[in-house]
């Protein structure tokens, strides 16, 4: 079986899922590998308009696996690491560089790289019982998966250091009072509701989604200045788009703008 699979359905959304469900969803090099593929599926694939990750089982994924880990030493575990990490970043860079916005429903445990994937959503949706963990400096290693970029940015950098630090592990409801989660649902209706969510998301202007995404993520290190000119760009480009008109034209008739596809091609 892959450790992770994908497959895109008839609203366009791009289901992707790990599958290592006995080992919590714990990334080894072939997990890693299979989020790159799946996240470079994402960006070959046309008609993709939103990405919903999620992970089998009980766990949404409880960071790197110690044990593949623990199998070497010296330079082999530092190559291997290295591997690894190639992989799990390139697949966030690629994840991160689509228009279509990227929906995590987590359940269970998020922890180290877990905690990374769940923060690097557009839309987190956690269930009412999940927990949130860092992990990393209780077994003497330092971040990856984005999580020193990413908590920051979401929690604050003192908040994001008592989590990094002390290891702390946080519930749902308090994740979301941070920031780190966009809302908490029943663990009974995660899936359904991240399944909406994604599909709400497939419906509207990808490409709209797109430069917004790309809009929050630079005004984040970039000054006032040069972010109204990008913000005027993007609203120029947009304006004259095809999602654009449509949607224009949509509000002065007093109807919802359908931007979604009725099937893949």
């Amino acid at each position: 079986m892959s450790a992770v699979t994908v497959h895109v359905d008839e609203t366009g959304v791009a289901h992707v899922e790990m599958c290592r469900e006995r080992a919590g969803n714990a990334i080894d090099l072939a997990l890693a590998t299979g989020l790159l593929t799946a996240a470079r599926t994402c960006a070959g694939t046309d008609g993709v308009r939103a990405v919903l990750l999620t992970g089998r089982g009980r766990s949404f994924c409880v960071g790197g696996d110690l044990r593949e880990f623990s199998g070497l030493s010296g330079d082999r575990l530092a190559a291997h690491l290295g591997r690894v990490t190639d992989a799990l970043h390139g697949a966030l860079r690629v994840f991160a560089a689509l228009d279509a916005p990227l929906v995590a429903a987590v359940q269970g445990a998020a922890a180290g790289a877990g905690l990374g994937l769940a923060a690097a959503a557009d839309l987190t949706l956690a269930a009412s019982d999940a927990t949130f963990v860092a992990a990393y400096t209780g077994i003497g290693y330092s971040p990856d998966a984005g999580v020193s970029w990413s908590l920051p940015r979401l929690v604050g950098p003192k908040r994001a250091l008592d989590l990094l630090l002390t290891n702390r592990r946080i519930t749902a409801a308090e994740a979301a009072d941070m920031g780190l989660v966009s809302r908490v649902v029943d663990a009974s209706r995660l899936t359904e509701e991240a399944e909406k969510a994604a599909e709400a998301l497939a419906r509207g202007a990808t490409g709209a989604f797109g430069a917004t995404r790309r809009l929050v993520a630079a005004g984040l290190s970039e000054g006032l200045d040069a972010h109204l000119d990008a913000e005027a760009r993007q609203l120029a480009e947009a304006a004259v788009s095809a999602e654009g008109r449509a949607g224009v034209a949509a509000f002065l008739a007093r109807r919802r703008p359908d931007h979604g596809v009725s099937r893949v091609t």
